[in-house]
């Protein structure tokens, strides 16, 4: 897929890992559909713009399968079309397992594993009708290895995987391709905060003993979305850290 004049809809690409895929995708010349909770700033659309690209912000609840829906309408109303989907919105809420409630584990599925499946499933009705599309969801090494804290956040990136694959299998007879990125370590507002303590230690568990970059993972959405006989793959951007024989 040529990406000049695509239209591509990113959630939770406000900032972190989704804003910088958002401007990976408009400097290829693709219209940008950037998304949040909370409404899109004026400045956020014009560095997009800035680009040449057309660009609006559609704000809502992904984990709602009703607002999930309704955005959906709004990028083909506001775009034409919805050629990529990519969803990167999630959350984390890490607490050791027997400190955990049921509620600290709900939210993480709902939002991380459920949102995925609403925005899939209301996008892939647009694209069997247009019979193509790429959808593109951001799962974790966590969800391949587990992680300590995280059984939450593990859970439902292993389930976004399990989707991924299914939904692939599902839809490629239309001309839709599914995957699923798996970032590692990456360097974001979240990281930002940890101690240079916490830091190293996490470093020297990544082969290439250094965090990755947001574009890093930008990059690699971008190159799956050009990729038309690329489907149902989950590729790690971790530096080696979850290398399988």
């Amino acid at each position: 897929m040529e990406l000049q004049g695509k239209n591509v809809f990113i959630t939770g690409s406000t900032r972190g890992i989704g804003k910088a895929v958002a401007l990976a995708f408009a400097k290829e010349g693709a219209n940008i559909a950037l998304n949040g909770r909370s409404e899109i700033g004026s400045e956020q659309i014009a560095e997009i713009e800035a680009f040449g690209v057309k660009c609006i912000g559609v704000s809502g609840d992904i984990a709602d399968f009703q607002a999930a829906g309704d955005m959906i309408e709004a990028v083909v109303e506001g775009l034409g079309s919805i050629d990529v989907l990519v969803n990167n919105a999630g959350i984390t809420n890490d607490k050791l397992l027997l400190r955990m409630t049921d509620e600290d584990f709900n939210r993480c599925i709902q939002i991380n594993l459920s949102g995925t499946f609403n925005m899939t499933q209301h996008a892939v009705k647009r694209m069997m009708k247009q019979r193509s599309g790429r959808i593109i969801n951001m799962s974790s090494v966590v969800g391949l290895m587990g992680n300590i804290g995280q059984a939450n956040y593990a859970a439902s990136k292993a389930g976004v995987i399990g989707l991924t694959k299914s939904v692939a299998r599902e839809v490629a007879a239309r001309g839709i391709t599914c995957n699923a990125i798996a970032p590692g370590f990456i360097e974001t507002e979240m990281t930002d905060v940890l101690s240079d303590k916490i830091k190293e230690g996490m470093t020297q568990q990544i082969p290439l003993k250094s965090f990755g970059q947001v574009e890093d993972v930008a990059n690699t959405a971008v190159f799956i979305a050009k990729s038309p006989y690329i489907t149902g793959q989950v590729i790690n951007v971790d530096g080696g850290i979850a290398m399988q024989g």
